[in-house]
């Protein structure tokens, strides 16, 4: 028996939860890839699992487990090299270096199995620390801008919550196709969001941007944790505008019925990454 270390959480709650233990070498299905794993990285489904946390009416726990969870490893993103494949893999080969997420966590260890659909050959100008915090928080910016509301060139695209790990993406995704974006963060990522390419910046510690006189083809809140924000927001929305949010909750039923408002959860496939990749090594904002 191949036995390796992994961080392991066997209740919910807080990070004192987590411990490093051993556990069994993962062996890959079919249509599966073992991946030695270089570098991971934590995000908010990563915390929600953790916790226990009960939201999108009950799903977080039908995913995470009820009582106790179903995976005791967490850890969706990942950077590293290819070491094994399955007999049905026809993408990659053993020694390939490859970023993705998987749709189960289990990167929080020292192997890693995920289909070879959610992973793609990793950036070369970049490290493994850097391509593993890209799939969840890059696939999300990708499937809001370009697969829900498709951007076209030209438009005005307003970000909320430009700073985090979407935003950041989203103002570069947005700057392909349009030099009109506008971001919205905190002072101290003012900078920041211009030197991604944002032509205006709006402080919202000083200025209320619902306020402004302005309209946007497409609003993306990238956040999700305003409450009314597309109450807020949908003034600023033009004719034909457009607002999509990460936040699935507070606009759930409010998007069945209004086509104006369009909540989602991304996921991340290879056609998404390899994208993202090419951009990535071409050095695109």
């Amino acid at each position: 028996m191949n036995i390796i270390q992994a961080v392991i959480y066997e209740e919910f709650g807080s990070l004192d939860v987590l411990k490093l233990n051993e556990v069994e070498k993962p062996i890959p299905k079919d249509n599966e890839i073992l991946v030695k794993v270089h570098a991971t990285s934590v995000n908010a489904i990563d915390i929600i699992f953790r916790s226990g946390a009960s939201l999108l009416y009950g799903v977080t726990k039908l995913m995470a487990g009820f009582k106790k969870p179903k995976q005791k490893i967490l850890g969706f993103d990942v950077s590293g090299e290819l070491e094994l494949v399955g007999k049905n893999v026809t993408k990659f080969k053993k020694g390939d270096l490859v970023y993705g997420a998987g749709k189960k966590p289990g990167a929080n260890a020292e192997y890693f199995c995920v289909s070879e659909e959610v992973v793609a050959i990793k950036p070369s100008n970049m490290t493994h620390e850097e391509a593993g915090a890209v799939p969840d928080v890059a696939c999300t910016a990708y499937s809001a801008l370009v697969d829900k509301v498709s951007i076209e060139k030209g438009q005005k695209v307003l970000i909320y919550g430009a700073s985090g790990g979407v935003g950041i993406y989203a103002i570069q995704l947005a700057r392909l196709f349009t030099s009109e974006v506008t971001a919205v963060c905190s002072t101290d990522k003012v900078n920041q969001a211009k030197e991604l390419g944002a032509k205006e910046v709006i402080d919202y510690t000083k200025e209320d941007f619902t306020k402004k006189d302005q309209v946007y083809d497409i609003i993306f809140d990238a956040v999700g944790r305003k409450k009314n924000c597309y109450s807020d927001c949908k003034k600023l929305l033009a004719k034909k505008g457009i607002f999509v949010t990460v936040d699935l909750e507070s606009v759930l039923f409010k998007s069945i019925f209004n086509k104006r408002v369009i909540s989602y959860m991304a996921t991340v496939n290879t056609q998404r990454l390899d994208f993202l990749r090419k951009y990535i090594e071409a050095g695109k904002k």
